[in-house]
């Protein structure tokens, strides 16, 4: 047992007494965090669940007094550090000085977004040693040392010439490893993970989540999850705390939570959550009914309804031997040397009321897809025809008309919405564009009305994007992707970020609106569990190349291809009675950039049964059977 745990550790490590958080003064001031009460036991696991605004993050960021840099002011309560001596150390009245000491020694921090937590113009390998120099007074030699050491225990490849990269060179997966790298500097008592895997691919996740994992158990440190995860919740925790609006609402041991929740939204938040293989031996996706709170009181919405909305006699889009490519590299004449292969040759078909659903990790060639089918990239070769039109062959009218067809919906819906004009101008902005509507009282009204398809308001037309949650957001973008009036859209990791609760809510609005409208979907996501509750298909990249499709029911039930099987055990089960070995998931999705002239090998595919798919040539995929 490491030093730095205490022979008593039934005693907590750190207690949380009626913490209340305040930002901002006087009539204008907002309490974040209303007396929260928890302990934090030695060389174990607490979980902080909750949705946007809960205030798990602010409670959190409490602890090392970090809100006092944004404008946050401790008004209550304690927050009692367990010292080496045996005394307690109240952080909420500790001074800068002791602060400081505390901060990296005793507690450490990884954030969500590592890009934004890694400085751009240092390299990796000093600002870890940084913290080695200031804090161990190690020499320069030593420090490099124990970085490489550090890069090592997170299971980074090729560590020491990672110390000389810079954070961009990184893909996501090793950028958070190295966060957690940077956190461990110090053999900290208590590590604090503010949603460390929410924008990874399960994949990637299912490592960070195994090397935080190990390492707990190697140095018996104290570990908070901050999450809205529930499979991570009931895969990492031991205790979990239940957060609404700033206060605590629930707290118990994971089993406890998961098997007789007593709180209303506790009960609401697991109903929620999507379960990989709840739809085993189901021919379709199904729409489910959601438990929404409603003024503290729990309400059900929705109904549950097989989506048998799919016509296959003739497809809507078809896509043929689709190659997309990019050059990346020029000698100084101009000449490129290096060519990212984005896509290559890629074939499959939508058929209208389908939705089918592109998976694969990040790299793989999900969005290149779509944004090649939405005319934002050229493609490099292949056939795209839409309602048996060739888009190659297609006038500039008629691609103009093809926009008003296609319609995206991204991301990130605060950074596709134009923060100065109303959202109001956002959704009608396609409707001028496209010439559907002259009138002015009439674009009005066809504003107000695709508001109320997606679950808002009409007076809602007059507030402006920052106004409204991440939620709301999103069906804001869903209403401007309607407003045109499309018969495909191209949903590109659209729920991805959004609490499971507004998750669940968006699903089940996407599969509503596909009913009424007979729209299609690309649905392009690295969320298994979303996947199997929409999908009527599913197509598996990797490297730029489907390596297996089918529909959901067989791609689920009876995954044939290695890479898809990886992908699947990866996922987090939300039940902490399933024990299971966590998947060995090792090294990076290989990089798609190749020299000029090294063509990738294009893969055949059989059929394993009628309308099952796989690619056979396996060689080379990571950790391929």
């Amino acid at each position: 047992m490491p030093d730095h745990i205490s022979s008593n550790p039934s005693r907590p490590l750190l207690s949380v007494r009626d913490l209340s958080v305040t930002f901002g003064k006087g009539p204008e001031a907002f309490r974040a965090v209303k007396n929260v009460s928890f302990d934090i036991q030695p060389g174990k696991t607490l979980a902080v669940v909750g949705e946007s605004g809960s205030g798990k993050s602010v409670t959190c960021l409490s602890i090392m007094r970090l809100t006092d840099y944004s404008g946050g002011q401790i008004t209550s309560g304690e927050v009692l550090l367990r010292q080496h001596g045996g005394g307690t150390l109240d952080l909420a009245k500790a001074t800068e000085d002791q602060l400081r000491t505390i901060r990296g020694n005793d507690i450490a921090m990884i954030f969500q977004e590592p890009m934004t937590s890694l400085n751009p113009v240092f390299t990796i390998g000093s600002q870890i040693e940084e913290a080695l120099l200031l804090h161990e007074g190690m020499t320069a030699r030593e420090a490099r040392l124990r970085a490489t050491e550090l890069l090592r225990k997170v299971r980074l490849p090729d560590a020491e010439r990672l110390l000389d990269r810079y954070p961009h060179q990184l893909s996501g997966g090793m950028r958070q490893r190295v966060m957690i790298a940077m956190a461990l500097v110090c053999n900290p008592r208590l590590l604090i993970a503010d949603e460390p895997t929410t924008a990874l691919d399960v994949t990637i996740q299912a490592q960070i989540l195994n090397i935080i994992r190990e390492l707990q158990a190697e140095l018996g440190t104290a570990v908070v999850f901050i999450t809205h995860d529930m499979g991570v919740v009931a895969e990492m925790a031991d205790d979990v705390v239940v957060m609404w609006k700033g206060e605590k609402v629930e707290e118990a041991p994971v089993r406890d939570i998961f098997a007789s929740p007593t709180h209303p939204y506790t009960r609401a938040l697991l109903s929620a959550v999507p379960r990989l293989g709840s739809l085993k031996g189901q021919p379709y996706p199904k729409r489910m009914p959601v438990m929404v709170m409603d003024g503290g009181v729990p309400k059900q919405i929705g109904e549950m309804r097989d989506q048998r909305t799919a016509d296959y006699t003739k497809p809507l889009l078809h896509v043929e031997k689709l190659t997309t490519r990019f050059d990346v590299g020029k000698t100084f004449f101009g000449r490129a040397t290096h060519r990212v292969h984005a896509v290559e040759e890629v074939s499959f078909e939508i058929y209208p009321g389908e939705t089918l659903a592109l998976v694969g990790e990040s790299g793989s060639g999900k969005s290149t897809i779509g944004r090649t089918l939405q005319q934002l990239i050229e493609p490099t070769g292949g056939t795209v025809r839409f309602d048996g039109r060739d888009m190659a062959s297609m006038s500039h009218a008629e691609r103009r008309r093809l926009r008003q067809s296609i319609q995206y919906i991204f991301q990130d819906p605060f950074a596709s919405l134009d923060p100065r004009h109303t959202v109001g101008f956002s959704i009608a902005e396609p409707i001028v564009v496209h010439g559907l509507l002259k009138d002015r009282k009439a674009i009005e009204l066809r504003v107000h009305e695709l508001l109320e398809q997606v679950g808002l308001h009409p007076q809602h037309a007059k507030r402006y994007p920052h106004e409204f949650s991440g939620g709301q957001r999103q069906r804001v973008c869903i209403a401007r992707a309607l407003a045109s009036d499309p018969r495909l859209i191209i949903a590109d990791e659209s729920v991805s970020a959004l609490d499971v609760s507004i998750q669940a809510q968006i699903v089940n609005l996407l599969m509503e609106l596909q009913e009424r409208k007979g729209l299609s979907y690309l649905f392009i996501t690295h969320d298994m569990a979303v996947v199997e509750k929409i999908s009527h298909r599913v197509a598996v990249m990797y490297l730029g190349q489907i390596v297996e499709i089918g529909t959901r029911q067989a791609v689920f039930e009876n995954p044939q291809h290695s890479y898809t099987r990886k992908l699947l055990s990866a996922v987090p089960i939300a039940d902490p009675l399933l024990s299971r070995i966590p998947p060995r998931i090792e090294g990076e999705i290989p990089s798609p950039v190749r020299p000029v002239g090294q063509e990738p090998l294009i893969h055949r595919m059989r059929e394993v049964e009628p309308g099952h798919w796989i690619a056979l040539e396996a060689d080379g995929l990571r950790g391929a059977a």
